[in-house]
């Protein structure tokens, strides 16, 4: 986040880490104190999505992701052109989108 940018945090990325994992699929939910984050992935043909890495944030860091997500798109589309985001799909039909739950 640009948060960390500023305090000049000296941040470790592990090799493995930095190979990072795909996803096609987000599940988010909360509870009165955290939200969680659930990254998987899903083949087409395949019934079952592996989730691939959990994430848990304060409500707080939630809203800061948040932000900083919608920052980081709005600059995106400015350099690259709209991203179009086709009509909600289903998995099993053309493919996954990411959501929440």
């Amino acid at each position: 986040m640009a948060e960390i940018k500023k305090v000049g945090l000296d941040i470790d990325l592990d090799e493995t880490v930095a190979q990072g994992a795909y996803s096609n699929l987000a599940i988010i939910s909360h509870s009165a104190s955290e939200f969680i984050l659930d990254f998987a992935a899903i083949l087409p043909g395949v019934a079952k999505a592996k989730v691939k890495s959990r994430i848990i944030l304060t409500p707080e860091h939630a809203k800061r992701l948040l932000l900083s997500l919608q920052e980081n798109v709005t600059r995106y589309e400015s350099d690259m052109g709209k991203i179009e985001i086709s009509k909600h799909q289903t998995p099993g039909t053309s493919g996954p989108v990411m959501g929440e739950a």
